[in-house]
């Protein structure tokens, strides 16, 4: 019982440290979704979609190469927060 709940104490623990950044900016201060996607095209990604999460701007992209991108951005300064996935 008590490796049960170790492993389950564990993978919550696990699960919270991998969530989405948070961005604390009052909305009236952040910049279009428009402007994060020409800035993105503008180095080379092809940009499929850019939704608001927790806060922050999530884009999904490809690179030139191919490869599959999911990033988030701070709304206001378009600083890219954490890692690709």
């Amino acid at each position: 019982m008590k490796s049960i709940f170790a492993a389950l104490t564990l993978s919550l623990v696990a699960s919270t440290a991998m969530a989405a950044p948070k961005c604390d900016t009052p909305k009236e201060k952040w910049q279009p979704k428009e402007a994060l996607q020409k800035q993105l095209e503008g180095e080379g990604w092809k940009v499929k979609k850019i939704k608001t999460e927790n806060g922050c701007y999530e884009a999904y992209a490809t690179k030139a190469s191919g490869e599959k991108l999911e990033r988030f951005f701070d709304p206001v300064s378009f600083k890219a927060m954490g890692d690709d996935k």
